[in-house]
Order: structure tokens, then sequence, then C-alpha cells
């Protein structure tokens, strides 16, 4: 028997039906790409433009107050050309305005003396001396300029008035380890058990050997050390040293790793700060994630970040500067890659960065302190919003939770003030 046919009614009906199912699968699919690419499905809402114009500046602007001994500069991604951009402009505001001349960064310390070494003169090139410091994320033109800038200002600087480059990190061992070794040579200290344990190959400790045999050859060299005069940067080479295998064994526990870090990194700044007080200055520039500068942040039980215990010690002394983006298109390794890289873009939801946008700043300063409390812009640093917080990773969850790249924080608590940049560009990290 055959079968019946299907009315031109049915047929019509059905098209309709993959019609609307279709043109509701298009909806989903571009919603859910809006919603991914703006981190919902707008920027957020925009602080009071005509406020923020009266009080907001440019980076010329800044100013910091008389009594202050540390300036933090944070940075809300590591990838953007911008931030990295940012550390030599507002190092040569406090450089002219509250003469500083020692710049700290969140990288290796025995690298960094392979900056410092440079700048003054050292042999080799801008680019060798940025691939010193350790990090990938370092390794951009950005950088380069700013360690050029610094060797061209110290080649005409008066005597005592030349600039310095320091690092506070402890997460690299190789500039340490010849640089201890070096100063134990020039002062016929017998280095042979350091030199032992050490594999030139791997650029690290002997597989044969413990941690606790690495860290007592270590420290026997900086027991020796100590015993002659004008050894403390050569001593701080051990103690970094000695930090790094501490880390290394925190790191079980994430969240206590990450504060013993953030709590040597403070260490760091504080002798960077007494090396500095006693040459006769009186302030240093530190330049760290946003993460390691706010002055209020902690890893739950574990601990404080550096900003924290920084800010307890040093109070109003610690001057803390943010930074936010309203785009950023970021350059980061990609999942579980330390050589692949890649560009993403983010978008933070902060209030404050849209109002700087709309003004047309492409980097827009707003001081809180110098906000008055009737305005209505006073509130709206106060109140809590969603900062954008880039770190060195990226996870395609990160496109499904925007959650995942936004702090949910109170702007003027954590910092004095902040730096908004409108449209923040990639970096391109080289390889040498």
């Amino acid at each position: 028997m055959p079968r019946p046919q299907k009315s031109q009614a049915m047929k019509k009906k059905s098209s309709i039906i993959l019609v609307v199912v279709i043109a509701l699968f298009t909806m989903v699919i571009v919603a859910g790409l809006v919603f991914s690419h703006y981190g919902g499905f707008g920027t957020g809402k925009c602080a009071d433009t005509e406020e923020f114009a009266k009080y907001a500046g440019t980076v010329s602007d800044i100013t910091v107050p008389e009594q202050t001994r540390i300036v933090a500069l944070g940075e809300a991604t590591h990838g953007n050309a911008e931030f990295q951009q940012l550390k030599l402009e507002v190092f040569k505001v406090m450089i002219e305005k509250h003469g500083v001349r020692a710049f700290a960064l969140e990288g290796d310390y025995g690298g960094c003396e392979a900056v410092n070494r440079y700048i003054h003169g050292g042999k080799g090139t801008d680019r060798e001396a940025v691939a010193a410091i350790g990090f990938t994320l370092y390794r951009t033109e950005q950088m380069a300029q700013l360690i050029a800038w610094m060797r061209e200002y110290n080649e005409t600087a008066k005597e005592g008035e030349d600039l310095r480059f320091y690092g506070f990190d402890m997460q690299r061992m190789e500039w340490n380890y010849y640089y201890l070794v070096e100063a134990a040579e020039e002062q016929g200290i017998d280095a042979t058990a350091l030199k032992q344990q050490w594999d030139e190959e791997k650029g690290a400790p002997a597989d044969a050997y413990t941690t606790d045999q690495w860290m007592l050859a270590i420290e026997t060299v900086k027991h020796e050390l100590e015993q002659h005069e004008g050894t403390a940067a050569a001593v701080h080479h051990a103690d970094i040293l000695l930090q790094n295998c501490e880390l290394g064994k925190a790191m079980a526990s994430m969240n206590k790793g990450l504060a013993v870090r953030d709590q040597y990194m403070a260490d760091n700044v504080r002798w960077i700060l007494e090396q500095e007080e006693a040459r006769g200055n009186k302030c240093i520039f530190v330049s760290a994630h946003n993460g390691h500068i706010e002055r209020r942040h902690d890893y739950g039980t574990a601990g404080k970040n550096m900003g924290n215990l920084l800010s307890d010690t040093f109070g109003d002394e610690y001057y803390a500067i943010g930074t936010d983006f309203y785009k950023s298109i970021c350059n980061l390794p990609l999942s579980q890659s330390r050589t692949k890289r890649g560009n993403h873009t983010f978008y933070s939801h902060d209030p404050l960065a849209k109002a700087s946008k709309k003004c047309g700043y492409e980097m827009g300063w707003l001081e809180f302190s110098k906000i008055p409390a009737e305005s209505p812009l006073k509130q709206q640093t106060v109140d809590y919003t969603w900062m954008g917080s880039v770190g060195e990773s990226y996870t395609p969850l990160m496109v499904i939770l925007p959650r995942t790249y936004r702090v949910w924080v109170s702007p003027a608590t954590l910092y004095d003030g902040v730096i908004f940049v409108s449209n923040a560009h990639p970096t391109a990290p080289y390889n040498l």
C-alpha cells in the first residue's frame, strides 16, 4: 500500500520550524560571541564624565606627597605595550619632580644586576640586557627603550646622581649564582662546594645534591662574605638563592607559595630602599603587577601580598599607582605553553576606565585625594567595581567567564590613584 504524501501545508510548517530553529541557533551563537568579546553584553556603566574631566589629567601631572619613600606602579596586564611604556614615563616624572634614582622591577635580582651593569657602561646590547631579567614578558622593545634611556642618562649624570636598576624577585637562580661566585673569588673565599653543586648545562643545581646541601653551600659562602666590607650586594645574591629554595618548598600549596613570594618581594624592596637611603636617596620607584602593589590584598590565611605588607610598614610613605584598561588586546602564553604566545581581547567593566575613554584620554590619570567629598565621582572611586587583571597565563575559560580576568575591588581602597589606558595594544616579545 503506498505511503500517504505530505500535504503542502505540512511541508510549509516543517520549513518554518527549521527556519526558526536555525534563526534561534544563530542568535545564540551571535549572543555568545558578543558576550565573550565584551565580557558581557556591554562594557558596563560609565562614571560621570563631567566630573571625571574636572579632576583627571595625564601622566605628567602625577605628583606624590613629600614624605613618600616608595612609589609603586602597577600594571593591569603583563602583555600590553602601554603598561610597559608607563614604566619609563612615570619613572621620568619621579626623577624630575622627586629626585628618584632607583628603578626596581618585578624581575630576577641577579638578572637586573646584569641590566644595572649595562646601564653603567657594561658590554652588550639593550636586548641582551633585557633578556637577562629572565622573563619572556620583558623581552620587548618597550623594555629595551627603558634600559637604553637609563644608559644614556647615566652617560652624562653627575657623580652620585646616576640611575640604578634593581630586581626584587627570586624565581631565577643563574645570574645570582654567577655573581655570588664572582664576589667570593674577588674576596678570596673558597666557593668550591658551591661550584661543584652547580650544573652549567641546566643552569641550576645538579640533581645529585639535595636542596639542603645546596642551601648549606650558599650559607657558607654568605657567612664568609659577611666578614668583608662592601659586600652587601653580593650577600643579597646569596639571600635571593636561599629565598628561591624556600619558595620551592612552599609551592606545594599554591596560596602558601604566592604568599611566601610576596613576603620575600616585600623584604627585597625594603632592602633596596635601605641601599638607596645609604646613598642619600629617600625614595625609590617600584614596578610590578597590580596584584602585587595593591594596598589591601591577601592569599587567605597564607599571608598578605607585597603592597599590603609594605603599606603596613610604611603607611602613607607608600604610594600606590594602579592601572586599568577599557580594552586590552593582550599578548599571553598559550595554554600549557611557555614558548608559544597569542593575542587575546579583554574588556574591563570599570566605570572610571570608560569615563576616561569617553573624555578622550589615551592614558588618563586620576588621583583620588584630589577629588572633593561632595563630588559624585568620589563615591564612584570608593564603590566596588570590576577592574581588569590579566596575569601571565591564558585559558579558554577567560572567554566564557569574564570574571576570571577581572577583580571585584574598590579602586580608592587599593590605590592612591589609577592610570586608565583606553586601548591597550599587545607587546611583541622577541627571542635572542
